[in-house]
């Protein structure tokens, strides 16, 4: 019988799909089940996004330009204008998704077996990438204790090597919510010019910033333009995940020469959804006004919610709509399998998504679980009283 890829052996699961089925069996058995475990909003798409595909008047679905349709990215540097980020159209790639973005990331400036350092925990998807890629992660690990801060740098320092390419950061992040100061932004910047590594920073939660905080971006910073590539979706920002846009930014010449050989190959991004995305530029600031006062408020009840449960430790998210949280138990995988197979209240129970598959390092965070605040706040007071109840009566 032919044998599968080594690749593919060992393409990672994710940690948030794959108890799908224990999922779709409590729906089976009549349980509602509140999803704590994926980033999927539950915000209303701008109208406008999607009146401009109900009311275009292609009568071919051509292909567009395999970097994107001008007209969009030109949008797009006008977008970017807005955060202090000066870019041209043709700085830009438009991908098919976040996802893509950053595999041509990789693509374009790492080879098989070069190293990418990552603080953890991280994207999940991360994993799935750098496999995907050959490419090897290097984790530094941040800590819940300090809230997921930035490491140290002399951390990052140790782990250089001749392999070693470019160094990934999410921020704000998922799935710890961190948002990146300023100082902690300008001191990878200095590590970065120092070894001559890239810079690649995954914003596609820029918006997503709370208690006043700003978020500084990696375009931002003067004399990183040569080092600097921003990996940007759709998906978050406009409550549009199944568009599957996302962008490729960077003034470096040969990033964009490169990364346009990967977009050659795929021919080009879908011809609708950049309708979409290019009318969704045009969504008013009061959207997100309401939107970052929802998550807010979602994210304070959370926190004080999990607070009360003993034995929790919660790390107090700045941005995003993640926060990981600590649990009293060994195994969380086992757990959120039992809270589907096991658990219920009244007929309902929840999903979370276990945060080891956040790390690379083995071992670490199988007491965690990320948890997504896209419900509202009284199915989110609902979810962790069930989580509550769960942790009093769960055996390791």
């Amino acid at each position: 019988m032919p044998k599968i890829s080594k690749k593919g052996v060992s393409m990672p699961e994710s940690p948030i799909r794959k108890l799908v089925p224990y999922a779709e069996q409590a729906y089976k058995e009549g349980k509602t089940v509140y999803h704590l475990n994926i980033g999927q909003p539950d915000i209303k798409t701008p109208q406008v996004a999607l009146d401009a595909v109900k009311i275009h008047s292609l009568d071919i679905l051509a292909y567009t330009r395999s970097e994107g349709s001008e007209a969009y990215r030109i949008k797009i540097a006008d977008y970017y204008r807005k955060y202090d980020i000066h870019v041209k159209h043709d700085d830009i790639i438009v991908t098919t998704g976040g996802s893509e973005a950053l595999m041509f990331a990789f693509g374009s400036v790492m080879d098989a077996d070069d190293e990418v350092i990552i603080p953890e925990p991280f994207y999940a998807n991360y994993n799935g990438f750098s496999t995907a890629s050959g490419v090897n992660i290097v984790p530094v690990i941040s800590k819940i204790e300090d809230n997921f801060a930035l490491p140290p740098i002399e951390e990052f320092e140790k782990l250089i090597t001749p392999k070693t390419k470019a160094i990934l950061i999410c921020n704000p992040g998922n799935p710890t919510g961190y948002l990146y100061s300023e100082v902690e932004i300008k001191k990878l910047a200095a590590i970065v010019k120092k070894h001559d590594l890239f810079l690649i920073a995954d914003e596609v939660y820029r918006e997503f910033a709370y208690d006043g905080a700003k978020h500084y971006g990696i375009l931002q910073e003067k004399g990183l333009e040569e080092y600097a590539i921003v990996v940007d979706s759709v998906s978050k920002r406009y409550s549009m995940c199944g568009a599957r846009i996302g962008c490729l930014v960077s003034k470096n010449k040969e990033v964009i020469k490169t990364a346009l050989k990967f977009a050659q190959a795929r021919l080009s991004p879908p011809t609708l959804a950049q309708i979409a995305s290019e009318a969704a530029l045009e969504t008013p600031q009061s959207y997100f006004d309401d939107v970052i006062e929802e998550y807010v408020e979602r994210r304070n009840v959370l926190i004080e919610e999990l607070s009360k449960i003993d034995g929790v430790n919660v790390a107090n998210p700045k941005g995003a709509f993640y926060c990981i949280a600590q649990l009293p138990i060994k195994n969380t995988d086992k757990f959120a399998q039992w809270l589907l197979e096991s658990f219920e209240i009244d007929g309902e129970t929840i999903m979370v998504a276990p945060a080891a598959g956040f790390y690379s390092t083995p071992g670490v965070g199988l007491n965690q679980i990320r948890i997504a605040y896209v419900l509202n706040t009284e199915s989110l007071k609902k979810a962790v009283h069930i989580l509550k109840e769960a942790l009093k009566v769960y055996k390791d």
